[in-house]
């Protein structure tokens, strides 16, 4: 089990370069590939279980000790992303299925890395944790709504199909992880230990099929939509750190908003293109998968740095007087 473990944090650890390999061998050698494309949704329900094994009655506390500052995250999140995805669809006019695709990712939940990042980052990782958790819970409600709202107008979009998509793939895994940890404790917590590695397995092939079935599309578009999620992603950091200051939040705080709003849950803007609209709508979330997972841990080395003001002036106060 040991092993196991060592194996899980190394592969943990390196998440992003085995991303960028498989979608490399993907996008070289598709046929290899395509066959993962029918279980997409199912690898995205594996990694739903496994954070259901994560969660615990603490991480929704958090909302009761301070709904400010979760309300703030939760808000950020399904306002910053999705407005920013549908004025860079608008603004450099997207063709259809790409901007939809954009949008798909935008309006998604935060993503399970963002925990580490934030914690990496020496920001409010209980923070960070109930606002995944709580944008994961009302995601059955809200990304249906804001997808039928921002992308309507390129495609038809069935706000009740993706409900019942979404509360399959993401609710139904949680909900069953939670009674598994409920149940059979002690097993739950061993096995949680080789969950980075299943996790990492899951979203790399869930990367690697949207890339060989889109093969095609993305040697002749990849370069603009990578640019577009690059864009998307930077601003979303940005203007999530700038949410937090704006109404007054600490450092710590300030960074664990801005990398749950810049951070998403690709992984279900994936699956739900793939159910509902066209292999092409769910390159952009692949492409969501491959660069947040280079970009994060760079923030998040960026964000390690940084002191907050009143502490790094108490600090010298206290020194001086020393």
């Amino acid at each position: 089990m040991k092993t196991l473990e060592r194996i899980s944090q190394f592969v943990g650890n390196t998440f992003a370069v085995w991303v960028l390999l498989f979608a490399a061998l993907a996008f070289f050698s598709p046929a290899t590939f395509t066959w993962i494309a029918p279980y997409i949704v199912p690898l995205l329900g594996i990694i739903m279980f496994g954070m259901g094994l994560t969660l615990s009655a603490n991480d929704f506390k958090e909302v009761l000790k301070r709904p400010k500052d979760v309300m703030i995250g939760v808000v950020g999140q399904f306002l910053i992303m999705p407005l920013l995805a549908f004025a860079l669809a608008k603004g450099l006019q997207l063709p259809p299925e790409i901007a939809v695709g954009v949008i798909l990712v935008g309006c998604c939940p935060g993503g399970t890395s963002s925990n580490v990042m934030t914690f990496l980052s020496k920001g409010d990782v209980a923070l960070s944790v109930t606002i995944t958790s709580i944008t994961t819970i009302l995601a059955p409600f809200v990304t249906p709504a804001l997808i039928l709202l921002l992308a309507s107008q390129w495609i038809p979009v069935d706000p009740s199909g993706l409900f019942l998509s979404i509360v399959k793939v993401v609710i139904v895994p949680i909900v069953l992880g939670l009674l598994i940890k409920k149940l059979f404790y002690k097993q739950a917590q061993a096995s949680v230990k080789a969950l980075p590695l299943i996790s990492v397995i899951a979203i790399v092939a869930i990367v690697t099929a949207v890339v060989s079935v889109s093969q095609q599309q993305i040697a002749k578009t990849g370069l603009a939509i990578f640019a577009v999620v690059v864009l998307h992603n930077l601003l979303g950091y940005l203007l999530g750190y700038l949410f937090g200051k704006l109404f007054k939040l600490d450092l710590s705080k300030k960074k664990a908003v801005a990398i749950e709003v810049g951070m998403q849950n690709s992984g279900l803007g994936a699956a739900i293109a793939t159910a509902h609209f066209s292999p092409l709508a769910a390159v952009p979330s692949a492409i969501f998968s491959v660069w947040h997972n280079i970009s994060g841990p760079i923030l998040a080395t960026i964000f390690s740095r940084m002191k907050d003001t009143e502490a790094a002036s108490l600090e010298a106060n206290h020194s001086l007087k020393g």
